[in-house]
């Protein structure tokens, strides 16, 4: 039977005022908390502050740097200061597992690895190499678990047969029964998002017309323009699984053909970069799932948050990747003082058997032996005039198989 928890999260948020004067980064990201009393728990991170990465990674350690505050305003974990050391994995595989393994030399108890399979998955292979838990805020291929990296190694993401199957179904039930697809060949997310969004849409019965392909970088899509114009008749909409920059690109250019049916995606569309490239302009009719949502809506303690952050950083929060940040951070906490300990078998073994209630929504996972799938709804995301709006957590009636 699954534990259930109340996330350190929840429990503290009120206190989170407190933190605008607590730790500061340095140069390379990290926060240092450490002040020469107890031995602090040093949380590695190997999140990627510049390259394509970025937009998704930098967020997320802006939510646990402010994690880390709230923890050590309230007596950190296990009665001991927390330290968020990050060194930038600059959205290249080999620099991510480097940097891991140099957090994991410098004594981490846990690694937080980037947000993709691709470039976190070697953070993730130098954690389970050192026996401890490695754990993505939102990598989403199915790939991300224990099967493929080892049995401490965890996503706080649904995976791609969630978000995929999500956004099918959500289709269907809005009359959507033929569908152009667009899938970006690059990386294992893009490509499994648009699979199993293939496969659901297709088991209730609608038709994929054509599937098309795109290379993140190509900066061109007058191929697809032209098949999609030379079509009989115009699909009931347009899934494209792609990201920043290309995805603003190639809406844009669909948008300016004159191709005005609506485009539906994943996760990578929640950037404030492309609901500033489409402006009120291009910025309708387009439906995405992803992590939770910017406001009360997504999370009643959402205020309490934003104002915690705002105190700490000057802005309010500008993406909704900084709650998994904070999240990941808080859910490790979490588990130490369920485990009392930061040994790695022991923390997954907590992870495996509690359910945790997030800002981002609520988590539990399969054992090792079923891959650490994760179990959580997908928030569902409408962009009209260029403005993000907040349709409801969705959890799909069928998930494929991964």
């Amino acid at each position: 039977m699954k534990r259930s928890s109340i996330l350190i999260a929840l429990v503290l948020i009120f206190a989170l005022a407190l933190t605008g004067c607590a730790a500061e980064g340095d140069d390379d990201g990290g926060t240092t908390t450490s002040d020469g009393g107890e031995e602090p728990i040093i949380i590695g991170a190997a999140l990627c502050q510049t390259g394509i990465q970025a937009p998704l990674d930098e967020p997320a350690l802006r939510g646990a740097q402010l994690a880390v505050d709230v923890l050590n305003e309230n007596g950190g974990i296990l009665g001991r200061p927390v330290e968020l050391v990050n060194m930038d994995g600059k959205s290249d595989p080999v620099t991510v597992g480097n940097v891991a393994k140099q957090m994991i030399d410098q004594g981490a108890v846990a690694i937080i690895a980037p947000s993709d399979f691709d470039f976190g998955g070697p953070a993730s292979r130098e954690a389970q190499n050192a026996g401890l838990v490695g754990i993505s805020p939102c990598a989403s291929s199915p790939l991300y678990g224990s099967a493929a990296l080892g049995d401490k190694q965890f996503t706080m993401s649904m995976w791609n047969t969630t978000m995929g199957a999500a956004v099918a179904e959500y289709a269907w039930d809005q009359g959507f029964r033929s569908v152009y697809v667009i899938t970006d060949d690059f990386i294992d997310y893009t490509k499994s998002l648009s699979r199993y969004f293939i496969v659901r849409f297709e088991e209730l019965g609608g038709e994929v017309i054509f599937e098309d392909t795109y290379t993140q970088g190509q900066a061109d899509v007058s191929a697809q323009l032209a098949r999609i114009k030379a079509l009989d008749e115009m699909p009931d909409f347009i899934y494209i699984s792609s990201y920043m920059p290309d995805l603003a690109l190639m809406i844009r250019t669909l948008r300016e053909s004159g191709i005005d049916v609506p485009v539906y995606g994943g996760d990578a569309y929640d950037d404030p970069g492309l609901f500033e490239a489409l402006g009120a302009e291009y910025g309708s009719d387009i439906v995405f799932d992803t992590h939770g949502f910017l406001s009360e809506e997504g999370h009643p303690d959402y205020p309490e948050f934003a104002e915690a952050y705002e105190a700490k950083f000057g802005d309010a929060p500008d993406a909704v990747w900084i709650m998994p940040g904070y999240d990941v951070v808080m859910l490790l906490a979490e588990t130490m003082e369920i485990a009392g300990s930061t040994d790695g078998a022991e923390m997954a073994k907590v992870m495996e058997e509690t359910t945790y209630d997030l800002l981002t929504g609520q988590l539990e996972w399969s054992d090792a032996a079923s891959g650490h799938e994760p179990n959580k709804a997908a928030a569902m995301v409408e962009l009209v005039d260029g403005e993000p709006q907040f349709i409801g957590w969705v959890i799909p009636e069928k998930i494929p198989a991964p």
